[in-house]
């Protein structure tokens, strides 16, 4: 019996020693975990705004849900999100440049990439254009048909489209279908520039349900009846909605994919936020889940808005589920981000900023690649706007940034930039560049078409919307 007992007794300590160990980290992972959810809801700045006619109390606690909730069950802290498929278009990243006007050229985008290229061995993400409009694009404007060149090594070719017309929508499709002109066709619906709301165009459009319907349904017909439809996939991008009372994004997403959209992307701003305050990421969950239960889970949905660093991708994909990300303004000043992405998500090391003097190499670099693009004098009239971007967090002083902001020639450019080459700060790393880059503004009122919020069913075209437009 004392050999009994002895074993016995033994058994139970084991037993406590391992049930301790297991209570002790299960409490452990939650206390941390509790903490840390608590701290991230609590930051200044993530305040969410609750809809009309919700308890405050009530939406928080939906939101605390919402971002708990993940629509791929495999996907953990650790996991490694290897791709993402645009139709036919497999890429080893999820993540895409968004088309920004006046930045995202062919010098742009080319410059994205090879410093992709130069940092992980490899272009793994999409690259969209500038965004052009469907009519100008059909009547062979000058201005607009050079936005549509791409470097001999881009791949796939993406072009995004702005339009409000179903008819200049197919026939824009249409062509750059026959013309090979693109392999991947983005619709604009994001748009919240007053010029462009204002004629019921961008993120206006999505509330005129059937208009919307019929006009991606239109870009869908014309990429068939040109017999393109298996290698020039259409996508559709989008926001919240016009304000916090009229959100859309869902019927969106929904329809899009009904009229054969094969990916959707949403930043998650409403029109009236323009570029203002906080991204509400618990929208992006939403959209997938709705996405999910409409019977469109095959459809990837792709998170927009507050990707500043890598670590942001990871999070968003972390807390939302969705299947891709699409940078705009966390990239202005630094086309090397996407390396840092492409590492984050993929799982490999995460490339460590450029110094000084590596900036002052891609900032000439940038300038020669618009200048090869626009010529000399308007290439470095270009390159001014990025210099403020360049050279944030980087100790250069005032007048150094002054004097690049008035460059004119090359010869002036490389005078400037070689004290800070070979100064003593060259070998300097950025000291808090993360953030907001670009312009953001204030919120305010979006302006509408009189009585454009009367009837949403309404197909009727606005009038004299599809002109020249750009925005973001």
């Amino acid at each position: 019996m004392v050999v009994h007992w002895r074993s016995f007794r033994e058994w139970c300590r084991a037993l406590v020693n391992t049930s301790s160990l297991k209570i002790l980290n299960f409490v452990a992972h939650a206390t941390v975990g509790g903490i840390f959810r608590r701290l991230h809801t609590r930051l200044p700045g993530r305040t969410r705004n609750h809809p009309v006619g919700k308890h405050p109390r009530r939406r928080k606690r939906h939101v605390a849900r919402a971002r708990r909730f993940r629509p791929h069950p495999a996907r953990c802290d650790n996991a490694h999100v290897t791709d993402l498929r645009i139709g036919p278009h497999q890429l080893e990243s999820p993540v895409v440049l968004a088309p920004m006007a006046g930045v995202t050229n062919m010098a742009f985008r080319t410059l994205c990439r090879e410093q992709e290229r130069e940092r992980m061995g490899t272009v793994a993400g999409l690259y969209v254009c500038e965004m052009v409009t469907a009519r100008p694009l059909v009547e062979d404007n000058e201005k607009t048909l050079r936005m549509t060149t791409f470097a001999p090594d881009e791949d796939p070719r993406s072009l995004q489209l702005y339009t409000t017309d179903p008819e200049w929508t197919y026939r824009a499709a249409r062509k750059v279908a026959e013309q090979g002109m693109a392999d991947h066709i983005d619709m604009n619906f994001g748009c919240p520039v007053p010029k462009v709301t204002r004629r019921g165009g961008g993120s206006a459009l999505p509330y005129k349900r059937r208009l919307f319907g019929n006009i991606v349904a239109a870009a869908v017909k014309g990429v068939e009846d040109a017999g393109r439809s298996a290698e020039i996939p259409v996508t559709v991008k989008f926001r919240i909605g016009i304000d916090d009372d009229h959100h859309t994004h869902l019927d969106a997403g929904r329809i899009a994919a009904d009229e054969g959209a094969v990916a959707v992307a949403l930043h998650a701003r409403t029109a009236a936020q323009r570029y203002s305050g906080q991204a509400d990421w618990s929208e992006i969950t939403r959209l997938k889940r709705h996405m999910v239960d409409s019977g469109h889970a095959s459809v990837p949905v792709l998170g927009n808005g507050d990707i500043f660093a890598a670590g942001d991708a990871r999070r968003m994909m972390d807390e939302t589920g969705c299947d891709g990300v699409v940078v705009g303004r966390g990239c202005l000043g630094r086309p090397w981000l996407f390396a840092e992405l492409s590492a984050e998500l993929r799982g490999l090391d995460v490339p460590a900023p450029p110094t000084l003097r590596e900036v002052t190499a891609i900032i000439r670099r940038h300038a020669e690649l618009l200048t090869e693009q626009d010529g000399e004098e308007y290439g470095c009239r270009d390159l001014r706007k990025h210099i403020g971007w360049y050279l944030r967090g980087y100790p250069t002083g005032g007048q150094v940034r002054a004097s690049l902001a008035r460059v004119n020639t090359l010869a002036d450019l490389d005078e400037i930039l070689a004290p800070l080459a070979d100064g003593p700060h060259a070998d300097a790393l950025p000291d808090d560049a993360d953030g907001a880059r670009g312009r953001q503004g204030s919120p305010g009122k979006v302006v509408l078409p009189e009585g454009w919020l009367n009837d949403p069913e309404d197909e009727t075209v606005p009038a004299g919307a599809d002109l020249m437009h750009s925005g973001g």
